[in-house]
């Protein structure tokens, strides 16, 4: 089986990504396809920020 290998993020693309829903109203799903990463990641980030 081929194993995946897992991406990092950077702290300011995380903070950038989650300010796309905290101040720019985005949706989570709509954010999370804008920085091609997935909804759980989005969701995380936004809940971080808050």
């Amino acid at each position: 089986m081929k194993n995946r290998t897992r991406r990092t993020f950077s702290t300011e693309f995380k903070l950038e990504a989650a300010q796309l829903v905290t101040e720019q109203g985005y949706s989570i799903i709509e954010a999370a396809k804008a920085m091609n990463v997935s909804k759980s990641a989005m969701d995380r980030w936004v809940r971080q920020l808050k």
